[in-house]
């Protein structure tokens, strides 16, 4: 049995409906944004999103998609995996040896509060909640970057706990 396995295995039913609905909104607002349908992708958003990204600041492209600055055109996304863990939604994508990037979307009641893109970071994913230490898992890793094409590149790699 694998780390995610004893995840899934600890989460209440209700829990598993929830990631699947989240993740099912996320998934929608993605292929909202590569048919320009903005005002779709706006429903899934809250007016008051929390922002945080980690790269190079020219890299921002998700955050001036969802505010209008720039259209899919100039940058495509296109999600390589997707998964759900409690409340958030984590997608991976990469192109080649030199795009890497990683979304995570938090929601509360089917609406997206917290936004954080992180371009050309490996990222790690942790439990913090003192319930996981205890229950979920031996290690506490719930999510790490694996992108297939950029194994042997050197990146800033960053821990963010949920």
């Amino acid at each position: 049995m694998s780390a995610n396995d004893a995840v899934v295995l600890a989460m209440p039913v209700s829990d598993l409906n929830a990631e699947m609905q989240n993740k099912a909104i996320v998934d929608a607002l993605y292929k909202g944004l590569s048919n320009g349908g903005i005002e779709t992708v706006a429903r899934f958003i809250a007016s008051d999103l929390e922002w945080w990204f980690h790269g190079p600041p020219k890299c921002q492209h998700m955050m001036r998609m969802l505010t209008g600055e720039s259209s899919q055109t100039k940058f495509r996304f296109e999600p390589r995996s997707i998964e759900a863990i409690g409340d958030c939604v984590i997608i991976e994508g990469w192109e080649g040896a030199q795009v890497y990037w990683v979304h995570v979307w938090t929601l509360k009641d089917g609406v997206i509060t917290h936004f954080r893109e992180y371009f050309n970071t490996w990222l790690t994913v942790t439990d913090t909640s003192p319930h996981g230490w205890k229950i979920r898992h031996e290690n506490h890793t719930l999510w790490q970057s694996h992108p297939r094409d950029l194994f042997n590149r050197s990146l800033p790699g960053l821990v963010l706990g949920i």
